[in-house]
């Protein structure tokens, strides 16, 4: 299986804005091809960058693509339709220039014909005469242009017909597959997000994918598969506008799951139309290679299987039962440890939990003994009276604040009601 991963443009990391530049920094990151995007025009002045990437792709195998104009008008009226195609001329002109390996049109709004056989007609008709012509232009001036040695050497650009996100658009699966089954030269350019949005959402899991692949190769018998993938924000059946992939309910992972399970037969080039370029690529690349190593783990589990059932002389279909037997045995006594734990652990808060006992009430003071009645003394002479001594008050105020200090220290100890927040 070969899987080639790339962004649809120049990365958003890249310091120069440059084609090479771009694809300096595209093979850096462990990519493997890119999209260079002419959606609106083929500026002139472009083409001496052109040329430098195609030098630079024809010498490190590195895969080019392009993109025409994203504004074709391929079943309006002589104007209209001559209109868009000055346009692809141009794209096709730098493809050549690029050694551009696809080069990916769209139809466009269906005019005022009807879905149907006539409109289909009328596309197979015009890339019919686009196929003619990237033969042409690859095929011509072999002596007096030796600066493009890949036009001898290698074939001609695939001319690509893109799936479209939108109702009002030709190009649903169905109309591309029956265009591109009758055109040699073409192929189906899978549009993954506009085939989820106007599918109403319909690639979910990873049997979606292979339903879809598998569709594509019975009814136009191929191997190589040129796709897009993007998180979609859709409405209706309508593509609005492409998200990054983790916030779009288009998952990569279960494509990833395909790819690496059942993709065996597939060379499928993928490019990242996400606003986050090569960031979303490397996402990709990164859930490949875990479905790949999820791949690997399981097979090494199943030889493993087999070796130790050949051992007990038993099938490995019944290994796996006991293996099965002793892992749920496994997960129950792993249960009922976690149980009582938590139990003990139940029981340990509850303990601290619980009040303490009161301190026990101190014994009364003992009373004190009472005064001895003082003897009548025998009459003396009279003395001089005494002055009365003011009577001392320190002491028993003293008394009083040991008492408090000793009841205050026996609340200190005392319990009055639990506090649960402590614990």
């Amino acid at each position: 299986m070969g899987v080639k991963l790339g962004p649809a443009g120049v990365p958003l990391s890249c310091k120069g804005r440059t084609i090479v530049e771009g694809m300096d920094d595209i093979i850096s990151l462990g990519l493997e091809t890119m999209e260079v995007q002419t959606v609106r025009m083929v500026a002139p002045q472009h083409f001496e960058q052109y040329w430098q990437a195609g030098v630079l792709a024809n010498k490190t195998e590195f895969e080019m693509n392009i993109h025409g104009p994203y504004y074709s008008e391929l079943l309006g009226n002589r104007l209209e339709r001559n209109r868009s195609l000055a346009k692809v001329e141009a794209a096709l002109q730098a493809a050549k220039t690029i050694n551009a390996r696809h080069v990916t049109l769209h139809a466009g709004h269906y005019g005022n014909m009807t879905r149907g056989q006539e409109a289909n007609e009328q596309v197979a008709t015009v890339f019919k005469g686009i196929v003619q012509r990237i033969h042409d232009i690859w095929n011509d001036d072999e002596d007096e242009y030796p600066v493009f040695p890949w036009l001898k050497e290698g074939t001609a650009s695939k001319i690509g017909v893109e799936t479209s996100g939108r109702q009002e658009l030709w190009g649903s699966l169905e109309e591309v597959l029956e265009v591109v089954n009758h055109v040699e030269g073409t192929i189906p350019v899978l549009n993954l997000a506009h085939i989820h949005a106007r599918g109403h959402g319909r690639l979910r899991t990873s049997e979606d994918y292979g339903e879809l692949f598998d569709q594509v190769r019975e009814t136009i018998g191929t191997k190589q598969f040129y796709c897009h993938f993007s998180g979609i924000e859709h409405r209706m059946g309508n593509a609005l506008h492409y998200t990054q992939i983790k916030k779009s309910d288009l998952n990569f992972e279960p494509l990833a799951e395909f790819l690496i399970e059942d993709g065996a037969w597939l060379d499928v080039t993928l490019i990242s139309d996400s606003p986050l370029l090569e960031h979303d690529a490397m996402f990709m690349l990164q859930n490949i290679e875990r479905a790949r190593h999820r791949q690997l783990e399981r097979k090494a589990r199943e030889d493993r299987r087999k070796a130790l059932a050949a051992q007990a002389n038993i099938t490995p279909e019944e290994m796996e039962v006991r293996e099965a037997q002793v892992s749920a045995a496994r997960a129950k006594d792993a249960l009922a440890r976690a149980e009582a734990a938590v139990a003990e652990t139940k029981a340990a808060e509850k303990a601290e939990a619980a009040p303490e006992p009161e301190a026990a009430p101190e014994a009364a003071p003992e009373p004190e003994a009472a005064p001895e009645p003082a003897k009548k003394a025998t009459p003396k002479k009279k003395a001089a009276p005494k002055k009365k001594a003011a009577p001392k008050k320190a002491a028993p105020k003293k008394k009083a604040a040991a008492k408090k200090k000793e009841e205050d220290n026996t609340d200190l100890f005392a319990v009055e009601e639990e506090d649960d927040d402590i614990f």
